[in-house]
């Protein structure tokens, strides 16, 4: 996983010049918000989700993208064993990442498009329901062993363009590796499988 996001990092690099280079007008920056549930399944509840792209045009087709956000309350199915105590348990994550978008019908109002990517999703746990002080304590010790995880992800939507201005409405999926983790614990070892559905607003240039 770390030699596919080395590569990936390594051919967006090398593409950048051109991609500055290239007049094909398909760039884009771009803010979104949205929905996320994890990790597995669409039967849990939603918590929200937010963060900014920037895609730089290497084609009328093809574009090197680069993202940034947050995933809020990613859930697994082990929290459900608590859903009948006073404790909760979160995990959230803030992640960066980049990859690469492919565009159907440029030239079109309504553009379909895919993509995948790699980066890194810094994973927090956090505890309430104890008290306070006890909460404080034991937060205090788990954001001591918050690490950083590589992440993939892949997912498609279609973009609605008017003038400058395009709308995105959009589907990721995104796997983050738990490694050896209290966040892994906290899935019973597994990676966390996030369904993420979202809405961007974004200007072309």
């Amino acid at each position: 996983m770390r030699t596919l996001i080395f590569l990936l990092a390594l051919v967006s690099v090398a593409a950048w010049p051109t991609a500055a280079r290239a007049q094909s007008g398909n760039g884009e920056v771009q803010g979104f918000g949205g929905l996320t549930v994890g990790t597995s399944t669409f039967g849990t509840a939603a918590s929200p989700t937010f963060g900014g792209r920037v895609g730089v045009g290497l084609t009328e087709h093809i574009q090197i993208v680069g993202e940034a956000g947050r995933l809020a309350d990613i859930s697994s199915p082990l929290f459900d064993l608590l859903d009948f105590t006073n404790i909760g348990v979160r995990v959230s994550a803030f992640y960066g990442e980049g990859g690469v978008r492919v565009i159907a019908a440029p030239r079109s109002t309504i553009r379909p498009y895919a993509e995948a990517t790699a980066g890194f999703a810094r994973l927090n746990a956090g505890i309430s329901g104890l008290d306070g002080r006890a909460d404080a304590l034991v937060n205090l010790a788990l954001n001591a062993l918050n690490r950083t995880q590589p992440m993939l992800g892949v997912g498609g939507g279609i973009l609605v363009q008017g003038g400058p201005v395009s709308v995105d409405l959009g589907y990721r999926y995104k796997k983050i590796s738990g490694g050896n983790t209290i966040t892994s614990a906290l899935n019973a070892g597994n990676a966390y499988q996030v369904n993420q559905v979202r809405v961007g607003i974004g200007f072309r240039f």
